[in-house]
């Protein structure tokens, strides 16, 4: 009998639960990003069966967006009778600010501009879980996004994606509010856009004798021609470009067109020897910047460019230029004793105003990554800070317009999650909280300064992404934090809110054919993390033999006796790097009996971290006398391109006060060497 009842009881509470989830209201605070102003009112508006019949008082463009609404919505010619209504109301401030009224018999949107009036509609699809929630919370929403620049980066050069990917994004891009769609269309892995003016690029430089990026890299950098049977890559015509511009415009989405320079050129020279400092394209991936023929190049690349991109901007990249052929080059020596130039990155610096004098020219303005600050910045360009926050916090002090894109947070190329379970990457770290919680009003700048800061941008870089699913699962969620911070205020983040909604919108995305990752099931930091180590030498001095880099110090001189360990990425501040040996003497500060050692390393091969070859320990009484206790060998093999954290134990059985650890670098030339603690017991 009792058993009888509660499954009775268990099946009312399970139907009870079945439709309240059916008949769940749809909330303003279910939006992302969230938006800036919501007052929720008594009752709800339902969504008739037939779709929603809407009324264009003002922006009559805005008529297709309307028609592809996944709410099922028709243009109706009166107001009255309309589900729906949208007109323009010029005291709006933001053009891309929006009105939302939300009533039992109607729904009123309200907008200065066409944009304004689109995103209101993108907060209906979400609010209705795009036409799965049939009744809408009243309320009312006053919108707008606290950043101009809410922009999203795609690697095309790595990896060519097609067209139709493209516009998928875009799709998903506008739904989430942000504006600016980068295409990195040049790098060393391949040259992505028709130039009519140089065949080569595309016959040549867009085309290579392996699938992957790593084959690629692997197999000695080569390019093909098409017609090869082994050819791998693409290229968009210009006609291709316009159409994907358009698109984009469509769904108020400018696309930033990158072409990189001096660096990253290597398909380039490839193609036109003649544009490198030796004549060979070989051996660099800088222009030579001392001859003519390569800014006839790049201004005939760039004449092209403006034309089939109508956006303000021009990214001219900028970053990483080894410079090395610059040092020893007859033509760059000259060109910088004709101009005065005191080192090759002044010559960057000329480099850089030169093409910005010429984009200029054009009407349009240059962007590049933060080493275009190097040897002095061009005087109207904006500057995309990757290295960390301390390039764009200079530029906007200087004057400079800025859009934060840290790597630190906003590299989506970082794995998600525990690197265990998750696809190769190039290394790091980064979950959807990291990225949450990044805001790039840093306190130091002051309120006039703020209006250089444009906005934010997430960037996924492709060279161990090959396939469209996997770029998704990378851009998803963690493209929705991104948008939240460049839209919604400062003050309302709340990663809890914002986490369920990441859920619920992902499940979305997924029923819409995007593969997102999986954040209901996200296993998240490395757990050590979490507790203290608590072992003999804790809170023990260390003496260090040899010094650890002054860009990862970790917590400095007590990171290794601290009782922090790591998480999954060295970027935490948790880990203590060195590119030499790790030598140093911890002191226990009396006489100890010793059975245990271990000092846990890192290894991530695409960001050039290594576990040590090994690690040998020494132990002393008097600090002065020492004697080898044992050595513990590396077994993570040369190739391994996940990120694995290696512990390195040795047991011991002697009494000390003082120990030694001298860890062996890996043989690979510029590798680092990252440690989180030293425990002995």
């Amino acid at each position: 009998m009792k058993t009888s009842v509660y499954r009775f009881l268990c099946c009312l509470l399970l139907a009870a639960l079945s439709c309240s989830v059916a008949w769940a209201d749809g909330s303003p605070r279910d939006v992302i990003p969230l938006p800036a102003h919501i007052a929720v009112a008594k009752g709800c508006f339902n969504i008739p069966a037939g779709g929603l019949r809407v009324h264009l008082a003002a922006f009559p463009a805005l008529a297709h967006a309307v028609q592809q609404c996944p709410l099922g919505c028709s243009l109706v010619s009166k107001r009255a009778g309309a589900d729906v209504v949208i007109d323009a109301d010029a005291g709006i401030a933001s053009p891309e600010g929006y009105r939302l009224v939300v009533a039992r018999k109607g729904i009123k949107i309200a907008a200065k501009c066409e944009a304004g009036a689109f995103y209101a509609l993108q907060s209906l699809v979400q609010m209705s879980a795009g036409g799965r929630v049939r009744s809408i919370v009243c309320c009312s929403i006053a919108d707008e996004p606290r950043f101009s620049w809410r922009g999203l980066h795609f690697d095309v050069s790595r990896h060519f994606r097609s067209v139709e990917f493209l516009k998928k994004q875009i799709d998903a891009m506008a739904l989430l509010k942000l504006n600016v769609m980068h295409l990195h269309l040049t790098d060393g892995a391949g040259w992505r856009m028709e130039i009519k003016s140089y065949p080569r690029l595309t016959e040549l430089a867009a085309w290579r004798p392996a699938r992957t990026w790593q084959e690629w890299a692997d197999g000695g950098a080569r390019y093909c021609t098409r017609e090869n049977p082994e050819a791998h890559g693409g290229f968009y015509s210009q006609q291709e470009l316009r159409e994907l511009v358009q698109y984009a415009a469509d769904r108020h989405i400018t696309v930033v067109p990158e072409i990189e320079m001096p660096g990253h050129s290597e398909e380039v020279l490839a193609a036109y020897p003649e544009v490198s400092c030796d004549g060979s394209g070989l051996g660099s991936s800088d222009f030579c910047a001392g001859k003519e023929a390569t800014f006839r190049l790049l201004e005939s690349v760039l004449s092209e460019v403006v034309d089939v991109f109508p956006s303000p901007y021009i990214h001219i990249g900028g970053d990483e230029a080894a410079k090395t052929a610059w040092r020893s080059c007859p033509h760059c020596k000259l060109r910088m004793e004709q101009e005065g130039l005191a080192s090759v990155e002044e010559l960057q610096s000329y480099f850089i105003c030169r093409m910005e004098r010429f984009v200029n020219s054009k009407g349009r303005r240059i962007i590049g990554w933060d080493e275009i600050l190097e040897g002095g910045l061009a005087p109207d360009a904006t500057v995309m800070s990757w290295r960390g926050v301390e390039g764009g916090l200079k530029a906007i002090k200087a004057g400079h317009d800025v859009v934060m894109t840290p790597g630190e947070f906003y590299y989506l190329d970082y794995t998600q999650d525990a690197p265990f379970k998750e696809p190769i990457s190039i290394g790091g770290y980064t979950p959807l909280s990291r990225a949450y919680a990044y805001d790039p009003a840093d306190p130091s700048i002051s309120p006039e300064q703020m209006k250089h800061l444009l906005g934010v941008q997430a960037n996924l870089w492709s060279e161990y992404i090959p396939t469209d699913a996997h770029a998704e699962y990378m851009y998803y969620p963690r493209t929705f934090a991104v948008a939240e911070t460049g839209w919604s205020r400062a003050a309302d983040k709340d990663f809890s809110r914002f986490r369920a909604n990441a859920v619920a919108l992902c499940a979305f995305l997924r029923d819409k054919g995007y593969n997102t990752f999986d954040i209901a099931n996200e296993f998240g930091e490395r757990k050590e993390s979490f507790v203290v180590a608590d072992h003999l030498a804790r809170g023990c001095k260390v003496t260090y033999n040899l010094p650890y880099s002054s860009q990862w110090p970790g917590a400095g001189d007590a990171t290794l006796t601290d009782g922090v360990q790591g998480g999954w990425t060295y970027l935490d501040h948790k880990w203590q790097g060195t590119m030499r040996d790790l030598d140093v003497t911890i002191d226990l500060g009396d006489v100890k009996p010793l059975h245990c050692v271990t000092a846990t390393f890192m290894h991530s091969e695409g960001a050039w971290v290594h576990v040590p070859q090994k690690m040998e320990v020494l132990t002393s009484i008097d600090g002065e006398h020492f004697l080898s206790a044992g050595t513990a060998w590396g077994y993570v093999t040369n190739g391994q391109p996940k990120i694995l954290l290696h512990p390195f134990t040795l047991l011991l059985n002697v009494s000390a006060r003082f120990v030694r650890i001298h860890a062996t670098k890996h043989s690979r030339p510029g590798a680092w060497i990252f440690t989180d603690e030293i425990q002995i017991n």
